[in-house]
C-alpha cells in the first residue's frame, strides 16, 4: 500500500508512475471486488454505534476501535467536529437505522489545531466568494471534544443521547484517551 510518503508531492501529485491516483484506486477496487464477500450485509450498523472522527489519514477507524465492516456507522470530516451535516448523518443513523451510541475522535496533532476562522478570508480573497461554512478549527483537542459532546447530548433531533462518549486518539501510540465531558 502506498503511503504519503510514497506519492509525489506538489503539482504532480495526482500522478504515479501507472497513472493517476485515482487509475490505481479503480485498479484496486477491481482486485477488492473479485474477492468481495459482503453482499447482503445489513446497512443497520450490528452493534448499533455511529463513530464521528476527523478525516486524518493516519487514523483508521475501524482498526483503532477494534471494530470490523459492518459494526458502525462511520461519519468523517476535518477535525472530527460535530457540525450541523454530521447531526444531519447521526439523526438519520439513529432515526432510520437504528443506532443508540455515539463515540467521537479527534487525536493528537491535528491540523484542524493550526487553523483559524482566519481561513475562510483567505478563501474569499483568492476565489471571490466567502465560504458559508465555519472552519470550526480548535486549539485544544479535548475541549473541542466536549463541546462535540454537548451538541450531541443537545441537538433536539437525536432521541438517543444517553451513551455519548468521546476520546482523543494519540497517533504516535494508536491509543485513545477518554475525554471527561466535565472537565
Amino acid at each position: 500500500m502506498t503511503t504519503s510518503a510514497s506519492v509525489p508531492t506538489g503539482s504532480e501529485s495526482a500522478m504515479t508512475a501507472d497513472g493517476t491516483v485515482t487509475d490505481r484506486i479503480v485498479e484496486g477496487n477491481s482486485r477488492y471486488a473479485a474477492a468481495f464477500g459482503h453482499a447482503g450485509m445489513d446497512a443497520r450498523p450490528a452493534l448499533q454505534v455511529a463513530v464521528v472522527a476527523c478525516m486524518d489519514a493516519r487514523l483508521d477507524t475501524l482498526g483503532a476501535l477494534g471494530l470490523e465492516l459492518g459494526d458502525c456507522h462511520t461519519i468523517r470530516n476535518a477535525g472530527g467536529v460535530v457540525t450541523d451535516d454530521v447531526i444531519r448523518s447521526l439523526t438519520i443513523s439513529q432515526r432510520k437505522l437504528g443506532t443508540r451510541s455515539v463515540v467521537l475522535v479527534h487525536h493528537t496533532g491535528c491540523g484542524m489545531e493550526t487553523l483559524t476562522e482566519d481561513f475562510r478570508g483567505e478563501l474569499e480573497a483568492e476565489v471571490g466568494q466567502r465560504p458559508s461554512w465555519a472552519v470550526e478549527s480548535f486549539q485544544d483537542a479535548e475541549q473541542d471534544v466536549r463541546q462535540s459532546i454537548r451538541r450531541v447530548r443537545t441537538s433536539p433531533f437525536l432521541p438517543h443521547t444517553d451513551d455519548v462518549r468521546g476520546f482523543v486518539y494519540d497517533v504516535t501510540t494508536g491509543l485513545l484517551r477518554e475525554v471527561d465531558p466535565a472537565s
